[in-house]
């Protein structure tokens, strides 16, 4: 068979225990799967075009897969923090602003699809 369906269930459970830790830890990312879920509602609620479902889910995928790259690094950092020095805190603050901008991208574009919905309800 071409898959190997345990080889699969480990790389699954892996994913998770990541998602978990994620959750369990970062309080950042628990408020954007948060607003993620809402949005997501709203996605239901409103009749919202197939391209604007398609974007949205595309911010929300961005804004939480930049959310854990961000711990990564966080992690990666702290662990070799007494060799770079000031440097970990730059890589730290340049990731944050990584996750800001995406984030208020996501914002801006949550708001240019989800007004003329809202505005005509």
């Amino acid at each position: 068979m071409w898959v190997k369906l345990r080889s699969l269930r480990k790389s699954f459970t892996y994913a998770s225990k990541g998602l978990r830790y994620a959750f369990a830890h970062e309080q950042n990312f628990r408020i954007q799967l948060v607003i993620a879920l809402v949005v997501i509602l709203l996605m239901v609620v409103l009749p919202i075009k197939a391209w604007e479902a398609v974007a949205l889910i595309f911010v929300i995928v961005s804004v939480l897969i930049l959310e854990i790259a961000n711990t990564v690094v966080e992690r990666f950092v702290d662990l070799l923090k007494p060799r770079l020095h000031h440097y970990s805190e730059i890589i730290k603050d340049m990731m944050a602003a990584a996750v800001l901008i995406v984030s208020v991208g996501a914002v801006i574009a949550g708001i240019i699809i989800f007004y003329p919905y809202v505005i005509s309800s």
